[in-house]
């Protein structure tokens, strides 16, 4: 059994929005109530504090005057807000996250019902302080019971529900096929095989679009109608970016977790190459970690295997024939003949090769070998490390 989540959007009524809205704003107040609380307890006292302590608290915050109106509400909203916050924090001290941030008005909202806070009845559902189910556009099902549905508002002011159920994923035949992954600008994803997915530069596409209707959010005035209106079309250009290039990934993706039964990848830091100003907007258009990141959770869904080479593997600089390393390999070298053997190697498809390669070794040999040192150390006569 696997937990797995299925978005859908939906549509509100009036109601449901005034709900919605008021929900949304409880949680944010209570996620930064508590966020504030913590920071300073230790800050001052040293003392931590947890969902335990927390939750104690709301009970006495709710009956004061100034924040009654935290019980218009569902008090499961705001304990989940709490429950978030405090695996916010684990997640900083584990390295996983940056320390957790106050939550704005402005930008995405979400708010998650546990099952005591929804009703399910096989075909709608119907939130807590809300007598209508919720027009939900169904674009697929799903079998099982939800144990818990996060409703979100984007800054483009469309709602989406997920719904997180448990259920059995079918594993996928088992098939001989072992691919390499190769991923790129000019090609965003190359294949051992020689095949290339282009790279579909959706941010490219919209870029003059979006900085025409930046301009004139800049111009508006603060607090006016015209600049949330402006703000919103900016917002909806974003969006649809977001959208098609998931689209893409998640189509991409799917694919080759359904033709190979293992697939070799390069561990790319993508937080530290995107710090190259002269490559940023190019690689952050591209999606390289959320491409990785599908691969990942959809292997282990259908039972594929995801291996990861070393990052410092020098996959396009290595002959894949015969070893040869090359001193130097800019990136404006798309096409090189190696100098040992004389073949001649397409950049990407090569290094795709290697990748391949030193994935199956990965598997074989249970480490991140660097096949590159030794062999350049003996060929030099130079003692191994």
């Amino acid at each position: 059994m696997t937990q797995r989540a299925y978005k859908f959007r939906f549509y509100p009524t009036e109601e449901q929005q005034q709900i919605l809205a008021k929900t949304f704003g409880c949680v944010r107040y209570v996620y930064n109530w508590g966020l504030r609380l913590k920071t300073d307890a230790y800050y001052q006292t040293g003392k931590r504090l947890y969902y335990k302590d927390l939750s104690a608290q709301m009970t006495v915050l709710k009956r004061q005057p100034e924040t009654v109106w935290l019980n218009e509400v569902s008090s499961v909203a705001l304990q989940q807000a709490l429950r978030h916050l405090d695996r916010a924090f684990i997640n900083f001290f584990e390295g996983r996250g940056g320390y957790p941030q106050f939550h704005k008005k402005l930008g995405k909202q979400s708010v998650t019902f546990a099952s005591s806070a929804f009703k399910w009845d096989g075909e709608s559902i119907t939130l807590a302080k809300m007598s209508e189910p919720l027009n939900i556009r169904w674009s697929r099902r799903f079998t099982g019971s939800p144990s818990s549905v996060t409703v979100s508002r984007d800054a483009a002011d469309r709602y989406h529900i997920s719904i997180l159920v448990d259920e059995e994923i079918p594993q996928a035949p088992v098939c001989d096929s072992q691919v390499g992954i190769d991923l790129g600008l000019t090609d965003s994803v190359i294949l051992s095989t020689g095949q290339k997915f282009g790279n579909p530069r959706y941010f490219r596409k919209d870029e003059k679009r979006l900085a025409k209707a930046q301009r004139r959010l800049a111009k508006k005035q603060k607090g006016s109608k015209n600049r949330a209106k402006a703000r919103l079309k900016v917002a909806r250009i974003h969006a649809k970016i977001a959208d098609r290039r998931q689209d893409f990934l998640h189509k991409l993706s799917t694919r080759l977790i359904n033709e190979n039964q293992v697939i070799a990848v390069e561990s790319l830091q993508v937080k530290n190459i995107i710090r190259n100003h002269h490559l940023a907007k190019s690689i952050a258009d591209v999606g390289w970690g959320e491409f990785v990141r599908q691969l990942e959770y959809k292997a282990e869904w259908y039972g594929r295997t995801v291996v990861k080479i070393d990052k410092f593997y020098p996959s396009s600089k290595r002959c894949f024939d015969c070893g040869h390393i090359m001193p130097k390999m800019p990136l404006s070298v798309r096409q090189w003949t190696c100098p040992e053997c004389g073949e001649h190697h397409d950049r990407d498809v090569n290094a795709a090769q290697n990748i391949l390669a030193a994935g199956l070794a990965v598997l074989a040999c249970g480490e991140a070998i660097r096949p590159a040192r030794k062999l350049n150390s003996q060929r030099e006569g130079k003692p191994q490390r």
